[in-house]
C-alpha cells in the first residue's frame, strides 16, 4: 500500500514537462492581455489622454503589426533552432501570444492592404484566434478523447464557424455605422 501523500523533491532547475495545452494557456493569456492593452493605448492616444507613443519614420506611422511580425519571427526562429523546454518554452509561448495579438489587432489593415485601424475584421480575427487557442489550451488530450468529445468538438467547431460568419456580416454593417467617427479620431491623432 502506498502512502496517500508523497512529497516530491524539486530541484531548482526542474520544470514541469511542458504540454501543448499548458503552453497554449500561456499564449492565450498573453494574447488577450496584449490585445486589450494595445486597444486601450490606441484609444488613450487618439483621445489625447496620453502622449502620442507611435513610432514615425520619415512621416510614416509604423504600426504595431510590424512589431508583432518581428517578434513572431524571433519566436519561430528560437523555437525551431533552440527547441525550448521548461521556463524557456513558457517564455516563448508568452512571446508568441504577444506577437499574435499585435499582428491580429491590425488584421483588417493587412487583409485589405490599408484602411482604418478600426476595421471590424480585426476584432473578429482576435475572437477567432482566441477561440482556437482556447480549444488547444483546454481540450482533452487525444488519448482521452472519447466519442462524445468528438461530437461536442464538432458542434463547437460548427458554432465557431457560424459565429465567424455572423461576425463578418454584422461587422461590416457596424463598421459603416461606427467607422466614420473612429476614422475621424484616427486622422486627428496623426502628426
Amino acid at each position: 500500500m502506498q502512502p496517500i501523500f508523497q512529497p516530491q523533491l524539486h530541484h531548482p532547475a526542474h520544470h514541469p514537462r511542458e504540454t501543448a495545452h499548458r503552453l497554449a494557456r500561456y499564449a492565450l493569456f498573453s494574447f488577450l492581455a496584449t490585445f486589450v492593452l494595445a486597444r486601450a493605448l490606441v484609444f488613450l492616444i487618439m483621445s489625447h489622454q496620453i502622449p502620442n507613443l507611435y513610432l514615425f519614420m520619415h512621416g510614416t506611422h509604423v504600426h504595431h503589426l510590424n512589431y508583432g511580425i518581428c517578434l513572431l519571427s524571433a519566436v519561430a526562429a528560437f523555437s525551431v533552432f533552440r527547441r525550448p523546454d521548461g521556463r524557456a518554452a513558457e517564455v516563448a509561448a508568452l512571446a508568441y501570444g504577444v506577437a499574435m495579438a499585435l499582428i491580429f489587432d491590425e488584421f483588417g489593415m493587412w487583409l485589405h492592404l490599408g484602411g482604418s485601424y478600426w476595421q471590424r475584421a480585426s476584432v473578429d480575427a482576435v475572437i477567432i484566434v482566441s477561440a482556437l487557442l482556447g480549444l488547444v489550451a483546454f481540450a482533452r488530450t487525444i488519448r482521452r478523447f472519447e466519442s462524445h468529445h468528438f461530437w461536442l468538438s464538432l458542434v463547437l467547431l460548427l458554432l465557431l464557424l457560424g459565429f465567424s460568419a455572423v461576425l463578418f456580416m454584422a461587422g461590416s454593417r457596424l463598421g459603416d455605422v461606427v467607422g466614420p467617427r473612429l476614422h475621424e479620431l484616427e486622422v486627428s491623432s496623426s502628426p
